[in-house]
């Protein structure tokens, strides 16, 4: 995850002081506008226990592939992986309608398929 300070510009304090505090490079309230419509993504990005965090979530819908692919590139570096998981039905836990989650756990590297079993790459015929 990249430091949370250099995302500063996009900081909410207000909302961080109803949190309770501060945010800092572990943690805290962000609002960035959407790619998509320029609404609000609030954001809640959090680094401890093990994994980096970020969650987002709209006021009246839950944010699409593109917003959540803008919210991984700002709040994660190109050379690092970030997931979204489905869990169990037993294990869900929803305390957001409209939010979701990228997860990237420290000292482990998240593995991913092949490249030809996600499809073509650019160049390599169809």
């Amino acid at each position: 995850m990249r430091q949370l300070s250099l995302l500063d510009v996009f900081r909410d304090t207000a909302w961080e002081r109803r949190m309770g505090g501060v945010g800092s490079d572990v943690g805290g309230a962000f609002r960035v506008k959407s790619c998509i419509d320029g609404g609000d993504l609030r954001i809640i990005a959090s680094n401890g226990a093990g994994w980096d965090h970020v969650s987002v979530s709209r006021a009246n819908r839950c944010p699409n592939w593109p917003e959540m692919e803008q919210v991984k590139r700002l709040f994660f570096r190109d050379d690092e992986t970030a997931m979204q998981l489905h869990v169990p039905p037993v294990d869900h836990i929803n305390c957001h309608d409209f939010c979701l989650h990228l997860w990237r756990p420290h000292g482990v590297e998240i593995p991913r398929p092949p490249a030809f079993m996600v499809g073509p790459s650019s160049g390599r015929a169809a």
